[in-house]
């Protein structure tokens, strides 16, 4: 009698294991690598380009021939030009460098006006509005009771404008008019101030190169007068205004002050002393109130006479 033969244990068994899992270990291992590849390669300094911008860097801050920088020294900055909390630069330092800015532009007008020979037609005044170009005197800039610029008026404003023109700050050209005088042909002493003040705009716009959006107008007729003379009230004062913050801009005369520079001078003598505060146009809450009849440079003299006639008529 036959039987079967059995299979041994252990003989020819095989076990079919899912190992799919293989593959997805695999790829995540390869992903792995790639990555911290990556970071290594972004971790690897170009000596080549560190040298360069070491190099700019050092040119920049005034270092110059040198291999190495003295990255442990600094810049001291002194401690007086520094707030208490060490965030930034004072008021009081921000405003002595507003006036420099200031004393320096005055110094390019004077330099355009000396080399045009108009350099006695104009006083300047640094205050906390900015710089004041004043054109004071009918006899020069206008003909008498006229709004029309002579021929030496525009010598003064060809000088002027150029220097003006490139500059970011805003301009206000302000028309002012003798009280005892009489204004005929015009109605009032705005209609003679705010034509007169439109002029030197159109002119400063048309032919220095001043953006219409930078500059306007202002007529106070003759509620702001700045001396004794007819003369002397019968200006246009072309101011530009300070770029700074208010609190930095009511340092300017303090900083004036102590630095003994004359706040108005003639545009001949640099090193005149300081005139009476009174020659300095201001603009009170008063006086601006009363200059409602500002003009842009798109307005005419005629909208200033319907606003303020009846207000100035006491004054001839």
């Amino acid at each position: 009698m036959s039987h079967p033969k059995r299979r041994g244990k252990g003989h020819g068994a095989e076990f079919h294991v899912d190992e799919r899992w293989l593959v997805s270990y695999a790829d995540m291992v390869t992903v792995l690598m790639c990555l911290f590849i990556v970071l290594y390669a972004m971790s690897t300094v170009d000596q080549d380009k560190y040298t360069k911008l070491k190099n700019s860097l050092a040119t920049g801050f005034g270092v110059t021939n040198s291999d190495t920088v003295d990255t442990a020294a600094g810049i001291v900055v002194p401690a007086e030009l520094v707030d208490k909390d060490g965030e930034g630069f004072t008021a009081a330092a921000l405003a002595s460098q507003e006036v420099q800015h200031l004393e320096e532009l005055q110094n390019n007008i004077t330099t355009a006006m000396e080399a045009a020979g108009v350099a006695a037609e104009a006083t300047f005044t640094i205050d906390s509005r900015g710089l004041t170009i004043g054109l004071v005197g009918t006899a020069t800039y206008f003909d008498g009771n006229s709004d029309r610029l002579r021929g030496e008026a525009e010598s003064v404003l060809n000088s002027i404008g150029p220097v003006l023109g490139p500059l970011p700050n805003l301009i206000t050209v302000e028309g002012h008019a003798d009280p005892n005088g009489s204004p005929a042909p015009f109605a009032s002493d705005w209609d003679l101030a705010s034509a007169r003040a439109i002029s030197v705009l159109q002119y400063l716009v048309g032919h220095g190169g001043v953006g219409q959006n930078r500059i306007s107008s202002i007529s106070f007729g003759s509620t702001n007068p700045s001396g004794t003379t007819a003369d002397q009230n019968r200006r246009v004062d072309i101011v530009v205004h300070t770029g700074v913050s208010q609190d930095v801009a009511a340092l300017i005369p303090q900083v004036l002050a102590e630095g003994a520079t004359p706040t108005t001078t003639p545009a001949t003598d640099p090193a005149a002393t300081t005139t009476d505060a009174a020659a300095a146009p201001t603009t009170d809450s008063s006086a601006t109130d009363s200059s409602h009849s500002s003009s842009s440079s798109s307005s005419s003299s005629s909208s200033s006479s319907s606003s303020h006639e009846s207000s100035s008529s006491s004054g001839h």
